[in-house]
């Protein structure tokens, strides 16, 4: 009765397996380049989209399906940090866009509780959305120096920890 809507959310479960493993591959490399705080950001938005994967997991199998755990695509291997913020906004755009759709379908299909899990995973999405296009925003207001900026606090960081 609900295989639509179990098909939808193992969608969403194969998109936001990519976006963790995307956004670490990213945190990685922003930390070996010295930028620690969009490193961070990655880290913190692969956790949260670990958090994505549980729910409409969960609703899956509550709707008597299966979970499907394939990542809906490859790694990119970018290290230039706007490409980086670039793709990941991007990514976010278009999960919110397709959410967006696929809680339409469910809610064709009588099944609000789905729809509900798309409506709450839209705001999310669009909240990194959001975060990934003010770090684009600022490079592009401040240049290479926002990226220095990142690398000093940094090190600074760094060089706090190891006197205490």
């Amino acid at each position: 009765m609900h295989e639509k809507s179990i098909e939808l959310l193992n969608k969403a479960v194969g998109d936001e397996l990519a976006a963790v493993q995307q956004y670490m591959y990213f945190h990685f490399h922003c930390d070996d380049q010295g930028y620690d705080l969009l490193g961070g950001l990655f880290l913190k938005t692969a956790i949260e989209e670990m958090g994505h994967i549980e729910v409409a997991a969960e609703r899956a199998l509550f709707l008597g399906g299966e979970v499907e755990m394939k990542a809906a695509m490859e790694v990119q291997k970018i290290h230039d940090v706007k490409e980086m913020l670039v793709l990941a906004r991007k990514m976010e755009e278009e999960s919110a866009r397709d959410y967006n759709i696929w809680a339409n379908e469910c809610s064709a299909n009588n099944d609000a509780g789905s729809r509900k899990v798309f409506e709450d995973l839209v705001a999310k999405e669009e909240r990194h959305f959001d975060q990934f296009d003010i770090e684009i925003t600022n490079m592009e207001k401040f240049g290479d120096g926002y990226l220095a900026l990142q690398s000093i606090e940094g090190s600074k960081s760094r060089s706090a920890g190891q006197t205490e």
